[in-house]
């Protein structure tokens, strides 16, 4: 198992930049509800070293929900990191397609952040003036994207949770809006409910 490191980041300081931001996402293949991007600077490396956290961190999707809640939890209040949010509609995402609707997220998520530099999780790149690198699998390799997409994921999946509450036929608290058999199935019984991505297969499909 591979875990993420702070590699990426050292070699920028190096460079001259200071404040490095890994970004990731959560949310682009579900059926239902937004796309969130997780931003995270960390300022003291050192101070992450002695934090008995860090060696629990690694890519959100390796974690259970537990330990997800449980670092996000440590991070957001950590003086040492800087963090920011990003939030894409399904209605948007319908309107502007999925990648371009990561992207947008991407942009609002360091909208309140100073960057200097952006390390971003897959293989496209943002409109910005700020330098940028795409890294395939970064939330394994690179320790800002990995707290980047814990804090995505445990966003989303709140969200996830809220919209159960209004919409509780769909089960979303079990599937987070991804395409699974329990979800398709609620899908075929009782239609598509106004969080759903009206673009997306099976949904243009089975509605």
């Amino acid at each position: 198992m591979k875990y993420p490191n702070f590699n990426e980041e050292k070699k920028l300081r190096k460079q001259g930049f200071e404040c490095i931001a890994g970004l990731d996402e959560a949310g682009r293949g579900p059926l239902a509800g937004p796309v969130v991007a997780g931003a995270v600077i960390i300022q003291n490396f050192q101070s992450i070293y002695n934090d008995p956290i860090f060696k629990e961190i690694k890519d959100s999707k390796q974690l259970s929900a537990k330990q997800r809640e449980y670092i996000y939890k440590n991070l957001i209040k950590n003086k040492n990191i800087k963090w920011g949010i990003g939030i894409v509609s399904e209605k948007m995402i319908d309107k502007i397609n999925i990648l371009e609707a990561t992207k947008l997220a991407i942009q609002k998520a360091i909208t309140n952040l100073k960057c200097d530099y952006l390390l971003i999780d897959g293989n496209f790149k943002i409109k910005t003036n700020i330098p940028q690198r795409s890294i395939v699998k970064g939330d394994q390799k690179v320790m800002s994207i990995a707290m980047a997409s814990i804090i995505a994921k445990v966003t989303r999946d709140r969200i996830m949770q809220k919209f159960h509450k209004k919409y509780p036929k769909y089960q979303f608290d079990k599937h987070k809006g991804y395409g699974t058999s329990l979800h398709i199935k609620m899908i075929k019984e009782f239609g598509a409910c106004p969080i759903h991505r009206k673009t997306f297969r099976p949904i243009t499909e089975i509605t």
